[in-house]
C-alpha cells in the first residue's frame, strides 16, 4: 500500500473530499503535507479535530505562492466549479496534476479554465467510498503521462477498486451503474423492508432483515468470486420459494427491464447536464 503523493492540495472538504483525505492519512500522508482549502469554517473545525497537523485554509489566496503539489484535487459540488476554477489557475500549473472528483464537469472545462497544458484526470466515485468500499472509474486525456495515471489511481484507492475508461464519453453509463448505483441498492432495501412489514413483521425486525441481507449478499457476490447468476441460482431451489419471488422479479415487465430503463435514464440525464443532448 503505497503512500500518497505529496504535497497534496484538496478544494472541497464535503463528504467525498473529507472520505479521500481520511483514507490518503491512513495511508501514510503527513498531515503538514496535506492543504485543504474549504470555506465553511465548521468543517474546517471538525478536520482540526480529526487530524491535528492540517493546513487548513478558508480561500485560495491563503496558498504559499512556492507551494508546488503533486496533486491539484477539486472535490467541489459541479454547479459552484465553474466560478471556483479561474481563481486556481496559479496553482494548477505549479501541480503536477489535476485530479477532478467534480460529477459530470468534462476535461475540457479545466482545460479552458487553468490552461490546456495542465494535465487532468477525472474520475468518477460513489458514496461507499466513505466506508472505503468505494468504486471509482477514471479517465484521462492520451496527453497525460503513465506516471499521472498512475499516481490518480493510487490517490482513488484510498476509498475502493479503481477502474479506467478510454473514452471520457463512457462517463455518462460510469455515473449511471456506479455513481448512481448506491441509491438502487438503498431503494431495494428500502423495498424489502416494506414488503416484510406488509407480512406483518415489526418494524424492527424488517429493518434488521433487509439491512443485513443485502449487505451480506453483497459480501458473499464479492468474497467468492462466482457470477451474480451462479449465485442466484445457487439459492433457488426448483419448486421452491425463492423461484416463485423470482418468476416476479424477472418477468416480462420485471426487475431486469426496469433496471435497463432506469439505468439508460440516468445515463441521458448525465449528457443532458453536461450539454451533450
Amino acid at each position: 500500500m503505497a503512500a500518497p503523493v505529496r504535497p497534496l492540495v484538496l478544494v472541497g472538504a464535503g463528504r467525498m473530499g473529507s472520505a479521500l483525505l481520511r483514507g490518503w492519512l491512513e495511508r501514510g500522508l503527513p498531515p503538514a503535507e496535506a492543504w485543504v482549502v474549504e470555506p465553511d469554517a465548521a468543517r474546517r473545525e471538525v478536520l482540526a479535530r480529526e487530524a491535528p497537523g492540517l493546513q487548513l485554509l478558508a480561500e485560495v489566496a491563503a496558498v504559499p505562492a512556492d507551494l508546488t503539489p503533486a496533486a491539484l484535487v477539486f472535490a467541489v459540488k459541479p454547479q459552484v466549479l465553474d466560478g471556483v476554477l479561474p481563481a486556481w489557475q496559479e496553482v494548477a500549473r505549479r501541480s503536477r496534476f489535476v485530479l477532478s472528483i467534480v460529477a459530470g464537469k468534462p476535461v475540457a472545462a479545466f482545460h479552458g479554465a487553468l490552461g490546456p497544458e495542465v494535465a487532468v484526470v477525472r474520475t468518477m466515485p460513489n458514496t461507499p467510498a466513505a466506508v472505503g468500499r468505494g468504486m471509482t472509474v477514471l479517465y484521462a486525456p492520451p496527453s497525460v503521462d503513465a506516471e499521472v495515471r498512475a499516481q490518480a489511481a493510487e490517490l482513488m484507492r484510498a476509498v475502493g477498486m479503481v477502474a479506467w475508461v478510454e473514452e471520457e464519453a463512457a462517463m455518462h453509463a460510469v455515473t449511471a451503474v456506479s455513481g448512481s448505483g448506491p441509491a438502487y441498492v438503498f431503494l431495494l432495501s428500502e423495498a424489502l423492508e416494506a414488503a416484510a412489514r406488509a407480512l406483518g413483521l415489526s418494524p424492527e425486525l424488517a429493518a434488521t432483515l433487509a439491512r443485513h441481507t443485502v449487505a451480506g449478499a453483497g459480501e458473499l457476490l464479492l468474497a467468492s468470486g462466482q457470477d451474480p447468476a451462479e449465485l442466484r441460482r445457487g439459492v433457488t431451489s426448483p419448486g421452491g420459494t425463492t423461484e416463485a419471488a423470482l418468476a416476479v422479479l424477472m418477468g416480462e415487465d420485471g426487475l431486469p427491464r426496469l433496471m435497463r430503463e432506469a439505468v439508460a435514464a440516468a445515463a441521458r440525464r448525465s449528457r443532458e447536464l453536461a450539454g451533450e443532448a
